[in-house]
């Protein structure tokens, strides 16, 4: 985790806020259709992103992480977690399940401090981190393939969050509302 990767994150967290498309999705989930917890909006290689800051983010990380990842991130997942009831429960990213090898998210958070759960698939001991405003986190390596996470739900939360979610191209079609596809 790199805190305060992004400098300009009240000016960024609110132009996103106000101009970013949110949506809200549901999925079907055992008998019935439920309301995905947090909105989301979403951004396929190739279209324009947002906000030039993102643009720069999007840059950097990928010159950063190319030699480690082999590629460049090339699309960005949105959420808008309105307060501390909108969550993501346990669940591995649906690249990882795709991908027969290691890949890399890297998420950039915005607004409220909120905790990020990650647990072991094999059972065992977790972890949680506070993930702050304008923090970077990086899921990597045998993380995405070996690992659980989760946006729990709070009654400490101060506010909304946004996160920001660059991919590389392997399993990521963007196009498919999955409740997955844009989960951190």
């Amino acid at each position: 985790m790199r805190p305060g990767f992004v400098t300009a994150a009240d000016e960024l967290f609110d132009a996103l806020v106000s101009t970013v498309p949110w949506h809200e999705e549901r999925m079907h989930m055992y008998d019935s259709t439920v309301r995905v917890p947090r909105l989301l909006a979403r951004y396929a290689h190739g279209e324009p992103l947002p906000h030039p800051v993102l643009d720069d983010a999007r840059s950097a990380l990928s010159a950063h992480y190319v030699e480690e990842l082999g590629e460049p991130f090339v699309s960005a997942g949105l959420c808008l977690y309105r307060d501390g009831n909108d969550s993501v429960a346990w669940h591995g990213d649906r690249i990882a399940r795709e991908s027969p090898t290691d890949t890399m998210v890297a998420i950039v958070s915005l607004g409220a401090t909120r905790p990020f759960a990650l647990r072991p698939k094999s059972g065992g001991p977790g972890l949680r981190l506070q993930v702050g405003h304008g923090d970077l986190l990086v899921m990597g390596g045998s993380c995405q393939r070996t690992w659980l996470h989760a946006i729990p739900k709070t009654a400490r939360c101060l506010g909304a969050r946004i996160s920001i979610q660059f991919r590389p191209p392997w399993g990521n079609d963007l196009g498919k509302p999955t409740a997955d596809a844009h989960d951190t």
